[in-house]
């Protein structure tokens, strides 16, 4: 831990750098605790205290479950770590979860009792689109004001206009990439499906999908099972891309294929959704 590193100056580093961590601000204490309320610390997703302090052990190995928990799964979480009789008089038992709320048992000798925030700060999720048909182009339009970090990928040969994007590769190889949740959508729309849909297979990414219809897909299917790729990471692959709007328009497609990618990103993050 790096106690002489402002944490606030760290954060605004650590966010312009696109690089996950939590902030943890103990936000209430009772009795005799070491840190106070507004202590702030910086955490990285190896469990390393970076900068700032809330405590001594007291505290701390709550605070690193919760914080690999909640860069995880992208939610905030409130720890409260008080000795074991108040935790007796409220019923709750070390590590139980109640409504929001983390109880963990303070093994120390002063006995009092702190409340901590954990909050995730995750680099914006990253759509990786592959090729420059016009629903690419629109995909990469619309996708950059709703928070997402992306990446074209596409030859220079084949691209007519620049892309509107962070990131613009030659080619299909998606070598370095931005490190974050990822989408990856093919729309080369007949120009290297198969090379680019092969590219779009070998990268981690939580959701995949291909622009053109189900009969394409399973053509080029055939192609790559022959080639060695597997048949489930085929089959994950959404094909046709988007949600079923009635989409007509390039825009319209690059609008059902957001919506779904959107719905795949919140997917546990606001409950059950229909």
């Amino acid at each position: 831990m790096t106690a002489h590193v402002d944490v606030m100056d760290l954060v605004s580093r650590l966010k312009a750098a696109e690089q996950a961590f939590v902030l943890a601000t103990v936000v209430r204490t009772v009795s005799v605790t070491a840190a106070k309320a507004g202590a702030k610390a910086v955490i990285r997703p190896d469990g390393v205290m970076v900068a700032g302090w809330i405590g001594g052990g007291c505290a701390k190995g709550a605070v690193l479950k919760a914080a690999r928990e909640a860069l995880a799964d992208g939610k905030s979480r409130l720890v409260s770590v008080q000795p074991e009789d108040l935790l007796a008089e409220l019923g709750v038992k070390p590590g139980e979860n109640r409504q929001g709320v983390n109880f963990a048992r303070n093994m120390c000798p002063s006995q009092g009792t702190m409340d901590i925030f954990v909050e995730p700060m995750l680099p914006h999720p990253s759509l990786v689109i592959l090729g420059a048909s016009p629903v690419a182009l629109a995909l990469a339009e619309q996708a950059r004001p709703l928070g997402y970090h992306v990446t074209v990928a596409v030859p220079a040969a084949d691209m007519s206009t620049t892309p509107d994007a962070d990131v613009v590769i030659d080619g299909f190889a998606l070598d370095e990439l931005h490190e974050a949740q990822r989408f990856v959508v093919v729309s080369t729309q007949g120009k290297g499906d198969e090379a680019a849909l092969k590219s779009a297979l070998h990268v981690q990414a939580g959701y995949r999908a291909f622009v053109g219809s189900r009969r394409k897909m399973g053509s080029l299917r055939e192609k790559l099972l022959q080639e060695g790729i597997e048949a489930a990471a085929l089959d994950a692959v959404k094909a046709p891309a988007g949600l079923d709007l009635g989409a007509i328009t390039p825009e319209e497609i690059a609008l059902s294929i957001l919506a779904e990618v959107t719905a795949a990103r919140r997917r546990g993050q606001r409950g059950n959704l229909s």
